[in-house]
Formats: structure tokens, sequence, C-alpha cells
């Protein structure tokens, strides 16, 4: 019998119209503790607008969203994100001209600021500095502390959005093509980091690179102009004919 896992995150129902286009279409989701549930499809298939709506940065036009056993469908991005929430973004967003290590500590301030200490140096925060260093460590930053963030790699600089993320410890995480750009040996690494993240946390990951997500994934959601055609373990989504036929391309599964 499969382990029970705790759902961290429940979409039911979730949809976004804007005027008359509906962007996502009834779209029920769970993301479970321990797991990486990927969400794929093609090009205007609602996987970004869904990110966004679970995040609270679009406003959800009708279903509902739990955070935590928290209904947080009316609740806004900052307070999803003190909650429990993190995201990262298909474009990278640090701080370019600060350190690596001010990049994490400033996520991790927002997460835990402390306004009534108005006598003590923002930097010199204790859990603010703890936080960020846990991150770099569990991110494999650490080292590049002070290194200023904008010449980093590309595949550096994503793994800083990462752990400015963790930075704020949170328990869903939402990545929005976190392998867009990188080379094979960038890939690699952040597969292997991605792997490691699931551990006490849920993941739900958005990419294009289809072989990095049937071998990082736990489970698969596979989306068609909004809506939801197929949703389950990967070797399952692989031999579904509608989604060969929609996405994979029409293969002929063993």
């Amino acid at each position: 019998m499969p382990e029970r896992r705790d759902v961290l995150l429940r979409a039911r129902g979730v949809s976004r119209r804007f005027g008359g286009l509906t962007a996502v279409s009834d779209v029920s989701l769970d993301l479970a503790e321990g797991e990486i549930h990927a969400v794929i499809g093609t090009n205007g298939a609602g996987k970004s607008t869904l990110i966004n709506v679970l995040a609270g940065e679009i406003a959800i036009t009708s279903g509902s969203v739990e955070l935590l056993g928290a209904d947080v469908t009316t609740w806004s991005q900052p307070k999803r994100a003190r909650a429990g929430l993190g995201r990262s973004y298909q474009r990278t967003t640090i701080f370019p001209r600060f350190t690596v290590f001010e990049n994490c500590r400033m996520t991790a301030q927002a997460r835990w600021p402390v306004p009534w200490n108005w006598w003590t140096a923002a930097g010199n925060c204790p859990m603010s500095n703890a936080a960020a260093a846990e991150a770099l460590e569990k991110t494999g930053l650490a080292g590049l502390e002070s290194r200023i963030a904008g010449a980093l790699s590309h595949g550096e600089k994503r793994q800083l959005e990462i752990a400015m993320c963790l930075a704020t410890h949170p328990k869903v995480l939402l990545l929005d093509e976190p392998l867009a750009g990188m080379g094979p040996e960038e890939t690699e690494r952040m597969l292997g980091l991605l792997a490691g993240l699931k551990a006490g946390r849920a993941v739900l990951l958005v990419e294009h690179d289809m072989d990095a997500v049937f071998r990082v994934s736990d489970r698969i959601t596979v989306m068609v102009n909004g809506s939801v055609i197929a949703s389950g373990a990967p070797p399952a989504v692989r031999a579904d004919p509608e989604v060969q036929t929609a996405y994979l391309g029409e293969v002929h599964v063993d």
C-alpha cells in the first residue's frame, strides 16, 4: 500500500478568465509533501497563469486554493509567502548589484521583519543571516557568498533564485521553468538540487525539458488550452494516448 503523504497545497476547480478568454479552466490538483508535481503543456496551455493564481499574484475567477490547510483563495501574494509559499519566475529575479549572501539575507528578512528593533542594523539579524547561510549551503552556493550576484553564471543565478526562496523557509515551492537556458552540466546540477528540495516540502514544477520532467517528477499534470487532460505517475502519463497526440507527439510506447 503506498505511503500516505500530506497535501500541503490543494487547488479545486481553479479558473481564471480574462474577458472572453479562459486561460485556466476548472483545474484541480494536490501538491503533496515529499513530491515534485510537474505541470506540462505547450505554450499558451495556461501553466504560468496557474502558478500566478496559486501564488496569489493573479486573482482567481472561480474555485479555491488551500495552503497548509488554510483557505487562501482571497489572500494576497505577500500573505501567502509569509504563510509558507515560495516561487521562482521564468526570468531570473535577483538583485544583481548585491552580493549572493545579501540577496538571500534580504529575502529572509522579508519573512521575519523586526521593525521595532530599529537600533540594530538589518545585516546583523541572527535569524536572517542563519536562514541565508542555510539556503546557500542547500543550493550548492556556499563559498560564493561575497560574489556579486550579477557576475554569476546563468545556472548559478537560477540556483541563487531558489536559494532566495529557501531563505524564507517555504513549505510549498512553485518553480517556473528553472532549467530554461541551461547547458547539460548546469541542467544536471539543477536536477540534483530539485530532487533534494522535496524533502519536507511540496514542489510544483513547470518545465519544457521533457527528459528532465520525466526524470525528476513524482507526478505529472498535462494541460492543453487551459484544461487538464491527464494527471498521474510519469509512466501512466507518458503512455496516455491523448497526451501523446496533444503534447508529446504521436509516439508508440512499448
